[in-house]
């Protein structure tokens, strides 16, 4: 099982893993970014190119099945104006084993950081300004090809 959602809407990460819980995997593996208030950031703001998004991420989970023989990856992803503190992501992992439901999960959040098309745009104050992508997440994304 693959689920992959775009959307502005808030999340719940219990029940995100509640539904992947369910098909009788060994292990289940995930990962749940929030906003950060870095330098007194007030808001953050993602832009995304619909369409195109979700078959990134869906092409990133499907290789994630395929590689570590998951039974169900979860991607959801937010979208708009967030507030520090806000959860922004959460990726989930089912697999027969744990070595195999972690890699997968570390696999998908590091991929999805470079090779999604998502543009972010910090406010603080009265200034925004677009954010660089960063090389530390380069090297993270490049240990799995």
């Amino acid at each position: 099982m693959i689920d992959i959602r775009v959307q502005t809407e808030p999340f719940d990460p219990g029940a995100e893993l509640g539904a992947i819980e369910g098909g009788g995997a060994g292990a289940v593996a995930s990962f749940t970014g929030l906003v950060r208030s870095d330098d007194g950031v007030t808001t953050l703001e993602l832009e995304h190119y619909p369409g195109m998004t979700e078959a990134a991420l869906r092409d990133l989970a499907e290789q994630a099945v395929a590689r570590w023989s998951l039974s169900a990856a979860t991607i959801v992803h937010r979208v708009g104006p967030m507030a520090p503190g806000e959860r922004i992501v959460f990726v989930g992992t089912a697999a027969p084993h744990r070595q195999a439901a972690l890699d997968a999960c570390s696999f998908l959040i590091d991929r999805l950081k470079t090779e999604a098309p998502f543009w972010k745009r910090e406010t603080r104050g009265d200034e925004a300004r677009w954010v660089d992508a960063r090389t530390s997440d380069d090297a993270a994304a490049q240990r799995w090809r």
